[in-house]
């Protein structure tokens, strides 16, 4: 009878199972042959934490499942305007602490890097700068945005290619909202000679992430609420610099302290500050409107672009 094998060597040591403390050191020991160390450090050291976790908890069958249809239910709720699972590591932290681990000093929150969410879309359209991005009618106060792109000794960097987004105040961006143009509260504008950008559009407001998949049952169960904290998105991308993903904050949100993501760190809250009188940017603005000024900082490193969440 012929055989078929999957490799051409065989294992040295035997992964045969006799008990529960055999499991952990056989799986390990079945994925020790992969050429990338990186991929075993990622791959060992998961198994160890995943396996830990059931002896922890004491994981039972019932549980065990649960969690199965759990993870494929993300799966089949993401969608090409969707992606349940940036939501769900969004929801649990990940997302953030990944963020903070990787740029300015780790652990702390003293940088202008934040989580990318769930909603960038990658080809939004070119802004002249100072520009409105608001591309259908929108309600809300209108919002006049200047920012600074410096590097960190403090010097201006020119020709930043910066994404904005932002949900309508409604709590829907407008892949989501039938009622609002493609591309509405989304630009790309260029930072010119002195880093500098302006843009025209309207005050953000605290919106609910979608609750109708498994991370909302997951939210309800916990007992939290789906709101995030109001802010502007932004992503800046140059050659010689590695990509900044941020998100600014109003520092009066009621949801600031409590944003459902945890993306809302103190160096990302602002002034977004309000004019009850006198002249706006541009004329025939009623009041209240605001303005917003700030500086962004941008690390030497590689420009690379993330994986678009949804197209």
């Amino acid at each position: 009878m012929a055989t078929h094998s999957t490799s051409s060597s065989k294992p040295t040591e035997s992964q045969m199972i006799e008990g529960v403390d055999d499991v952990t050191p056989a799986v390990i020991s079945a994925m020790s042959k992969a050429p990338n160390a990186r991929l075993r450090q990622l791959s060992e050291s998961f198994v160890r934490h995943i396996h830990a976790f059931a002896r922890e908890v004491k994981l039972t069958e019932t549980e065990y499942e649960i969690g199965i249809d759990f993870l494929n239910r993300i799966g089949k709720a993401t969608t090409d305007a969707h992606n349940e699972g940036v939501l769900f590591v969004d929801a649990i932290g990940l997302s953030t602490l990944v963020c903070l681990q990787n740029n300015g000093d780790y652990g702390a929150t003293e940088t202008t890097s934040s989580l990318l969410g769930p909603f960038w879309r990658q080809h939004s359209p070119r802004t002249e700068n100072g520009g409105s991005i608001v591309r259908s009618p929108t309600p809300g106060p209108e919002l006049f945005v200047s920012c600074l792109f410096k590097d960190v000794k403090g010097s201006p960097i020119p020709g930043v290619e910066v994404d904005v987004w932002q949900a309508s105040p409604v709590g829907l961006y407008e892949n989501q909202d039938d009622s609002q143009a493609d591309m509405n509260l989304r630009g790309k504008l260029i930072t010119d000679v002195q880093g500098r950008l302006q843009f025209r559009s309207v005050k953000p407001a605290a919106y609910p992430v979608p609750t109708d998949g498994p991370v909302g049952d997951m939210l309800r169960l916990q007992q939290r609420h789906p709101y995030r904290s109001a802010h502007l998105h932004f992503l800046g991308c140059k050659p010689g610099y590695k990509t900044l993903v941020s998100q600014i904050f109003p520092g009066d949100d009621e949801y600031l302290d409590t944003d459902v993501v945890f993306g809302a760190t103190r160096h990302l809250i602002a002034n977004f500050k309000r004019h009850d009188s006198g002249s706006a940017p541009t004329p025939g603005v009623q009041a209240p409107w605001y303005t917003l000024e700030y500086t962004f900082v941008m690390e030497s490193g590689e420009s690379k672009l993330p994986a678009p969440p949804i197209k």
